[in-house]
């Protein structure tokens, strides 16, 4: 019972990640990385703050924060990996 009809070993822990698999988590990373930043921008407008631009504006440095939350999550997702394949608890 894989999800989506990709091989089960390729998901066992030890086994390095595809290409296609990281680019995933990363395109999610990033996706919840610029979600979490308009939930914030939500919340400080509730609050009563405010902002000088618009909302356009708002949306669009969401985007920027989504792209380079999915880049750091692509280039450091080995490493952290490769981390907690070590560790022993």
């Amino acid at each position: 019972m894989s999800g989506g009809g990709e091989d089960s070993e390729h998901d066992a822990p030890g086994v390095p990640a595809t290409r296609r698999n990281r680019r995933r988590s990363a395109a999610l990373w990033g996706a919840i990385g610029g979600f979490a930043f308009l939930v914030a921008i939500q919340g400080y407008l509730l609050a009563g703050g405010s902002f000088p631009v618009g909302y356009a504006w708002l949306f669009g440095l969401a985007v920027i924060v989504a792209v380079v939350a999915g880049t750091l999550a692509y280039l450091t997702e080995h490493r952290i990996a490769r981390r907690g394949a070590k560790r022993r608890t």
